[in-house]
């Protein structure tokens, strides 16, 4: 082609449009008005009543004064509430942060006040919680609630306005608009680092378009998919599977807590094709239906993240009906950023083959250009020899647009055009790559990060600590827990139970160690604490340096 003819050529509204998720709805309820695309304790969605319920609540939430770029947070369970907000939020150009319930009132205090929520959703089981978080903001956000518990009624403050009611009196046929620029946000996650403060990653809708897009291929969603929610949706957008079942016109099956007998009832009732969930989930999920030999009336694909599954545990798997898959994803990267691609041939190797071919991270998602493992220098990148590890990295369309209000740490992520993970890694002559240890730091239990430095800040505060350092210790239900070790001040007489119970106190409650240490620190000679020394005591010295 020639620079002359290339000149004519160019973006119109008939060649162009910015990529956004909530398209993906407006696909849906036109294809399929009447399949259904929610089901839910309470009531059960069509397409059709889906997008309308959508709509309904973008305009309920502009008539409130809702903007382009304004925050709007939503503390609930994975109900058919939270979904509409994945749509009726972005629809208005607004930004949606889904917000984990697990939180206490300072770490939600946090999230609000520097996300600068205007409004927020919640469930009106955790009123306390949001009561407190609250009182402590300067301009707090005006409250929805949503009331799925009728005991729940007195709770309500005055000037709350119920979920029901706010949508009812939204326009069902509002008319919304795509943003001008895929770009613009589109959720706010925050995540915890190694810093006791998390840091807010900003998604844009065109990273959210490709991730949901990337992930139902990976899984190979169709219209006949029936998904049901045992990830949390406030992790990573429920690792964009909110907008990723309804690309697909699938079926989404809502669950407000991962219990075995629940789970099991959900999957033969509606069919159940799809779960996704971290370790313990699958782990507790096989272990149980094992134990009742309920073994599945169709295949279901669980996609797990974080530590790769045991042989036991796919060997339970297939004869239960489950096919196992393995990835890995950080907030972010929208979740799932990498995936353990099973190949034609691995498929008949015995079981504990299987498992170690599994145990790797594996390759980049469709929307991930490129994943390495960092040489020694800068630009440098380690042999693909399975031996030699560097840090993970990579670079591609689902990565955060930066932390919000923290170009520093924003720079470190993206450093010499990579986007750095901060877990060590080797690539295997296959082009796979495994993950050999995370950032120090932070303890990963049953999926959620816990900030190592944010537990020490807490036991730091109780009058009779010295120091303390807290390491990631194995744990046969979580993965990992946090274990302190603990120097008191001279003449100090503190137990352990104390010790947990001012953390508890003080925290949420599963961030408190399981385990506390009463010794005197190992340092460095520069007074630094060891803490591979400390995580060798608590591994039988598996940790590495």
């Amino acid at each position: 082609m020639t620079q002359a003819s290339s000149t004519t050529l160019g973006r119109n509204p008939a060649n162009y449009s910015a990529l956004t998720p909530v398209s993906f709805l407006k696909r849906a309820a036109h294809v399929f008005p009447q399949r259904t695309a929610v089901i839910d304790d309470d009531m059960t969605l069509t397409y059709g009543e889906f997008y309308s319920r959508s709509r309904a609540l973008a305009s309920a939430l502009q008539g409130l004064g809702v903007q382009q770029g304004d925050t709007v947070s939503a503390l609930c369970f994975n109900t058919h509430e939270l979904l509409e907000c994945h749509y009726g939020v972005p629809m208005l150009g607004a930004v949606l942060n889904a917000i984990n319930t697990r939180l206490d009132a300072a770490a939600l205090a946090f999230i609000l006040n520097h996300g600068r929520a205007k409004v927020l959703i919640y469930d009106t089981r955790m009123h306390d919680l949001v009561r407190d978080a609250v009182a402590t903001l300067a301009t707090p956000p005006k409250l929805i609630a949503v009331q799925r518990d009728e005991s729940a009624a007195s709770d309500i403050d005055a000037g709350t306005l119920n979920y029901e009611a706010f949508v009812g009196n939204g326009d069902p046929a509002f008319e919304w608009e795509k943003v001008a620029d895929e770009w613009q946000p589109i959720a706010l996650n925050y995540t915890s680092g190694t810093t006791g403060n998390p840091k807010g990653a900003v998604y844009h809708h065109r990273g959210a378009y490709l991730a949901a897009m990337s992930n139902a291929m990976a899984m190979a969603m169709t219209p006949q998919t029936v998904y049901l929610w045992t990830l949390p949706m406030f992790h990573c957008n429920g690792w964009s599977y909110t907008w990723g079942v309804t690309a697909a016109g699938g079926t989404h099956v809502c669950l407000e807590k991962v219990l075995p007998e629940v789970v099991l009832a959900r999957i033969r009732d509606h069919g159940v094709t799809h779960m996704c969930g971290a370790p313990i989930v699958l782990n507790m999920l096989m272990n149980d239906f094992h134990q009742q030999s309920a073994r599945m009336d169709q295949p279901v694909q669980f996609a797990v993240g974080g530590a790769a599954p045991p042989s036991a545990i796919i060997q339970r798997g297939r004869e239960l009906g489950f096919d196992i898959v393995h990835l890995y994803g950080l907030t972010e990267t929208y979740g799932p950023s990498t995936l353990c691609v099973i190949q034609d041939e691995w498929r008949d190797l015995p079981v504990d083959d299987l498992a170690r071919k599994m145990a790797r991270q594996g390759v980049g998602l469709f929307a991930i250009d490129d994943v390495a493992v960092a040489g020694p220098n800068p630009g440098d990148f380690a042999p693909a020899d399975g031996q030699t590890m560097g840090e993970l990295l990579m670079r591609g369309n689902t990565l955060m647009a930066g932390y919000l209000d923290n170009p520093g740490a924003t720079a470190e992520a993206f450093k010499n055009g990579w986007f750095h993970t901060g877990d060590l890694a080797v690539m295997h002559p296959d082009g796979y790559v495994e993950v050999k240890d995370r950032a120090k730091d932070i303890i990963i239990s049953g999926g959620e990060n816990i900030s190592s430095q944010e537990v020490e800040e807490v036991l730091y505060r109780h009058p009779q600590v010295l120091e303390a350092a807290v390491v990631a210790m194995p744990d046969e239900k979580w993965g990992e827990t946090p274990c302190a070790f603990v120097t008191l001040k001279k003449g100090a007489e503190v137990t352990e139970a104390d010790i947990i119970a001012y953390c508890k106190a003080n925290l949420a409650s599963y961030k408190a160690p399981r385990k506390v240490v009463f010794a005197e620190l190992p340092k460095t000679s520069t007074g630094k604490v060891r803490k591979n020394v400390l995580r060798d005591q608590v591994t039988g010295g598996a940790s590495g340096t």
